[in-house]
């Protein structure tokens, strides 16, 4: 669990650090940020999988309504962020994207904490 933990963190955080550096620049999301998006959202669904397959095989966790409403939320997050940006075409979808990303990083590390 920690790999994928470790690995869509590292994503995410990425992507964020692309769209910072974007927005600073006062450009719009680009069309090419879209593989990255799209790589970040397949690994949260690897990663809710993972955690399915853990939590049926009996791995418990303290609170999993909490747990599944944070891999959710990291799920829905980056798509409505790109739509927004694709609607927005100012710095503004950039910064957007950017938050979107820091958020899913924030919520690795308390699925991460969840998980212990």
């Amino acid at each position: 669990m920690l790999v994928v933990l470790v690995l869509v963190g590292a994503l995410a955080a990425t992507l964020a650090v692309w769209a910072t550096v974007r927005a600073v620049r006062d450009e719009a999301v680009r069309g090419d940020q879209l593989p990255a998006i799209i790589t970040v959202e397949v690994a949260l669904v690897v990663q809710a999988v993972v955690v399915g397959v853990l939590q049926a095989g009996g791995h418990d966790v303290p609170d999993g309504v909490l747990l599944w409403g944070y891999l959710v939320t990291s799920l829905v997050l980056l798509p409505v962020a790109f739509g927004w940006a694709f609607v927005e075409r100012t710095r503004w979808s950039s910064v957007v994207l950017a938050i979107a990303a820091a958020v899913v990083v924030v919520l690795q590390v308390r699925i991460w904490q969840l998980w212990q």
